[in-house]
């Protein structure tokens, strides 16, 4: 008697924990289909913003490009600075 008592409390000392990652594992499943639709109306999603950002990274790729190939302090520049 004492070894089925150890035994099915082993066996639930086991399953609990399972069954909680079950249930979080199904939780966490279930947004997921909300957030791929999240992520299809972002405005990256957009080919316009799309375009501006990719300017954007360029313009900021250029800068620390000049600023790796310089000996010059570039953060003391004045604020609109070009070429």
């Amino acid at each position: 008697m004492a070894g089925l008592r150890r035994w099915a409390l082993a066996l639930l000392r086991g399953s609990v924990p399972t069954a909680i990652g079950l249930l979080l594992w199904f939780a966490m499943g279930s947004g997921e289909e909300k957030r791929q639709e999240l992520l299809k109306e972002l405005p990256e999603a957009n080919p316009e913003v799309l375009a501006e950002r990719r300017e954007y990274n360029r313009l900021i790729m250029a800068a620390l490009r000049e600023a790796a190939e310089t000996n010059e302090n570039v953060a003391r520049r004045p604020v609109p600075w070009r070429k």
